[in-house]
């Protein structure tokens, strides 16, 4: 297992964590429109808070690092890296937790470009740990608005982890699903589970619509957050959301790699 030290740095010095790409503007934007109640950005979370502008700018410099100063409007984004690695600590124990007890899970991804190794390594510890790794809803029909107006895609799991892919089939090329922050999937995931007379998930691993989705609805769920996404982190901040590990989660994809190592390791998820 990679040290914390030489894990904080693998953090910074790829981005992950320290001044991130996300900008302060974007973040900024996401905090405007999460006060303003816009679905975009609440993705699945229905706040019971008030959550204006100052407060989330408050919340996100707690729970992320970004400056709290509202006179801060541009440049890039800074997520503290100590909070990253104190989340990842949570977030492997959670999963370590499940993990022992061989409980059910559902992993699902909005970021498949990027994630998918990350979720899919956690899926195979997992499952090897005794674990069942749920799939339901394979192929269901998902109508989701986009910018681009309503479109319907398809509910697929790759690799044992939820996405989303065009209802055509989309590019092909290896494209390994669609980008979105809706919580639909999730939704549509865990409606069929119940259908079926269960088993239903103990834990929800997923990021965007996938942990606010299942928060929202009662389920323990945990993931990763970038500073422009104040809604995990207002889930957690209401008991909705288990655990938020701040993080760019727009990076490379085999930067999250060391991510992986230190979490199974320190979860231990053997069978």
């Amino acid at each position: 297992m990679p040290s914390a030290t030489v894990l904080r740095a693998h953090l910074v010095r790829t981005g992950l964590a320290g001044a991130v790409a996300t900008t302060r503007e974007a973040s900024l934007r996401s905090y405007r429109l999460f006060a303003a109640r816009d679905p975009r950005v609440l993705i699945g979370i229905d706040p019971e808070g008030a959550w204006g502008q100052g407060e989330l700018l408050r919340l996100m410099a707690r729970r992320c690092g970004v400056s709290a100063d509202p006179g801060h409007t541009a440049g890039r984004d800074v997520i503290d890296p100590a909070l990253t690695l104190a989340a990842l600590g949570a977030f492997a124990d959670r999963l370590g937790a499940v993990a022992r007890r061989g409980a059910p899970v559902l992993l699902g991804t909005g970021h498949p470009h990027r994630l998918l190794d990350f979720y899919a390594a956690l899926a195979d510890a997992l499952s090897a740990a005794g674990c069942t790794v749920l799939t339901p809803a394979q192929g269901r029909r998902v109508d989701m608005t986009t910018r681009f107006g309503l479109r319907t895609h398809r509910l697929d799991y790759v690799r044992g982890v939820g996405l989303v892919r065009p209802w055509d089939g989309g590019r092909t090329g290896g494209e390994p699903g669609a980008h979105t922050h809706s919580p639909l999937p999730v939704r549509l995931a865990l409606e069929a589970a119940a259908d079926a007379g269960g088993p239903l998930p103990e834990l929800v691993i997923g990021d965007h619509g996938w942990v606010c989705g299942a928060g929202q609805l009662g389920f323990e769920a945990m993931g990763p957050a970038d500073t422009d996404d104040p809604a995990p982190f207002v889930g957690q901040a209401e008991g909705r959301v288990a655990v938020v590990v701040p993080l760019d989660d727009g990076v490379r994809a085999d930067y999250y790699r060391p991510l992986i190592r230190y979490v199974l390791q320190r979860a231990r998820p053997a069978p």
